[in-house]
């Protein structure tokens, strides 16, 4: 919570600060039962100002979504576990279980669609596929979140986290995404993703709190935040 009214100040959004300090006992509530200490909660929640519908893509176990107070949203992954998880801590209004390759929404069916560490695990030309179905399907924003560059992950309890891709600024921005910074400081991380240092709670703090200052300098960044808005 310190973080995400960091963040905020950095900003100067002073008026969220005031009204998150108010309600502050509840979005811890809601921060803690969707796993979210990410500072990029605040982002998250300002650049999703104003939807009243989201899609989320790969949705996992666990959504940013819950701090911001959307009405609706439908999450989707492929890993059955994983939706169950996200269902037991009633993140999402609807589920869906399937490839995120493979499903299909009418065009302009939410005010926004966000997929978090998703195209990473697919190649290039899928990825690429998803961002434009993402545009399809949503009225206002897409927003995606991926580590810069390639980073090496292959677990064996579920096949669907490796990672096929790696992506870096120039990419997505060619794709008509505003590219921000995120998790931080790049040399905080090791080549497969995990905080380098011990112990790691004090590191992975300080990469949070690194993460405020590099939000406007994603070339330093162990991970970018991605948004397009449609026009």
């Amino acid at each position: 919570m310190l973080i995400y009214l960091l963040a905020a100040a950095c900003a100067g959004d002073f008026k969220t600060i005031a009204r998150q300090t108010w309600g502050i006992k509840a979005f811890y509530k809601k921060a803690a039962s969707a796993g979210v200490t990410h500072y990029l909660a605040y982002y998250l929640d300002k650049e999703l100002d104003g939807c009243t519908s989201v899609l989320d893509l790969g949705c996992g176990t666990s959504s940013w979504l819950r701090v911001c107070s959307i009405p609706y949203s439908v999450g989707v992954d492929t890993f059955e576990q994983s939706l169950k998880e996200s269902k037991e801590r009633i993140l999402h209004t609807e589920y869906i279980l399937g490839d995120v390759r493979r499903v299909e929404f009418k065009p302009r069916s939410f005010d926004a669609v966000v997929a978090f560490e998703v195209i990473e695990h697919l190649t290039k030309e899928d990825g690429r596929k998803l961002v434009d179905n993402m545009e399809r399907w949503c009225r206002k924003k897409i927003i995606i979140s991926t580590p810069r560059g390639y980073v090496p992950q292959n677990p064996t309890d579920n096949p669907c986290q490796r990672h096929m891709s790696g992506w870096d600024m120039a990419e997505l921005k060619q794709l008509g995404f505003k590219v921000k910074g995120a998790c931080g400081w790049r040399v905080l991380w090791n080549s497969e993703g995990k905080i380098r240092f011990r112990p790691e709670i004090i590191w992975q703090t300080i990469a949070s709190l690194t993460s405020i200052i590099l939000y406007n300098l994603p070339q330093f960044s162990f991970d970018l935040f991605c948004v397009k808005t449609i026009r």
